[in-house]
């Protein structure tokens, strides 16, 4: 399981992912942006609509999901 972030740490990423997409630098962006924690209420509206195969093929970090909806949330 991944560490929690501060949400000064979640800001700072996103901030630092962000500066990475306006330089250009598309793949930076996203390998960066997928390392702050999905909101669990983002993750449910993602495994609905795009399937759950997205979400785990997809790198994101999902610690603050499992930690809300368990570790089994996905295939449930």
């Amino acid at each position: 399981m991944l560490q929690t972030m501060t949400l000064d740490e979640k800001l700072t990423t996103s901030n630092k992912a962000l500066d990475l997409l306006d330089a250009g630098d598309r793949e930076g962006f996203s390998r960066l942006i997928r390392t702050v924690p999905m909101p669990p209420y983002l993750a449910k509206v993602m495994k609905e609509k795009m399937g759950v195969d997205f979400l785990l093929e997809g790198g994101w970090n999902l610690s603050e999901v499992e930690a809300e909806f368990g570790p089994n949330w996905l295939s449930a």
